[in-house]
């Protein structure tokens, strides 16, 4: 697609804040704070955003209902497509997204606007790399208009691809005890991974201020379980929230483009005869 190729080459998938200000005004800034646990990213955000970020809302807008195809499936095309037309967000858009876990939620938004050609960013370090104040007024919104296109197969794996072989390196991006089991969280439907997967967590992408690793940092811990191309890895974690994380660092790499898993773990370990790999 010619129009995401133009996308790569003119905005690479993280930008740091002095590029964010710069920009200020020809761009839409994406607050997308959300948390495993049920925490409100909304009231988050009524605490404090930055200037002029509108809210995004993972659940209404970045996911589908739970069910048999995990707990964050992508949305319909749609349904993303109207959310993003609410937020002022168009086809000719440029958005720059952050939130307060170094992008891991974040990525989500990105990860899924440039799968469909659109130029969008992360913020490096999120909401604590904004030297600036931050706000509480409510942004008022105007519609843009966002035209619905259907999620390109080249970039996902669906279950079938997991279970029948897939062929390429699966990589899980949970922290490692989720990976080999020594920790099961409740939304974990069983404890382990796909058999055959290797962890790389995309919390390892970050520095200890929450920014990405230098490139060859970054290409060299995917090196260490013998990715060196991108095009052969299926990301997934979860369910398919932070596994965009790593698609986005491994392109901002040099690396190319992989797929997503959006089910993930909570779909493929939904079923119990579905073999688990521990350790």
């Amino acid at each position: 697609m010619e129009h995401t190729r133009r996308t790569q080459e003119d905005l690479p998938p993280f930008v740091d804040a002095a590029w964010l200000k710069a920009h200020r005004s020809s761009v839409v800034t994406a607050d997308v704070r959300w948390y495993l646990d049920g925490a409100s990213g909304r009231t988050a955000y009524d605490g404090g955003h930055l200037p002029d970020a509108v809210f995004v809302d993972l659940d209404a807008w970045l996911s589908g209902n739970s069910g048999p195809q995990g707990l964050n499936p992508l949305p319909d095309s749609a349904v993303f497509a109207h959310g993003m037309s609410s937020l002022g967000i168009g086809d000719d858009t440029t958005v720059i997204a952050y939130d307060d876990a170094g992008g891991v939620i974040a990525a989500r938004l990105v990860w899924m606007l440039r799968a469909l050609g659109h130029r969008a960013a992360l913020l490096d370090g999120g909401i604590a790399a904004w030297t600036g104040p931050l706000d509480t007024t409510p942004v008022k919104l105007t519609s843009a208009a966002f035209t619905p296109s259907p999620w390109p197969e080249a970039c996902l794996a669906r279950l079938e691809d997991i279970t029948a072989g897939a062929s390429g390196i699966i990589v899980d991006a949970r922290n490692a005890d989720r990976f080999d089991g020594s920790l099961q969280l409740p939304t974990d439907p069983q404890a382990g991974h796909i058999p055959g997967a290797v962890n790389v967590p995309c919390r390892g992408n970050l520095a200890p201020d929450a920014r990405l690793r230098p490139s060859a940092e970054v290409r060299r811990a995917f090196a260490k379980v013998g990715i060196e191309d991108a095009t052969a890895v299926i990301s997934y974690c979860g369910s398919g929230v932070t596994a965009c994380h790593n698609l986005l660092a491994l392109e901002h790499a040099g690396l190319g483009q992989g797929r997503l898993y959006a089910g993930g773990w909570s779909e493929y370990g939904a079923d119990p005869r579905r073999r688990a790999e521990l350790g």
